[in-house]
């Protein structure tokens, strides 16, 4: 089973991301971000196979959370 976060700073994204990964039977969603900053802190604290990013997001943009 991979583990997934989901890090994107608009809900109906994220939820609409939960939603389909969760019909999956391979994928499990660990947690979600709705930041740079909350991203970074769920992968450290997570440690999951999968994060799905978006790239414009307020504290640290994507490019940020991939280089941390």
């Amino acid at each position: 089973m991979a583990t997934i976060v989901i890090a994107d700073d608009h809900n109906v994204i994220r939820q609409g991301l939960r939603a389909l990964l969760t019909e999956q039977p391979d994928f499990e969603v660990v947690g979600e971000a709705r930041d740079g900053i909350e991203a970074i802190s769920q992968v450290e604290s997570l440690h999951p196979d999968v994060l799905v990013l978006d790239m414009i997001m307020p504290g640290f943009n994507g490019i940020e959370v991939i280089r941390r």
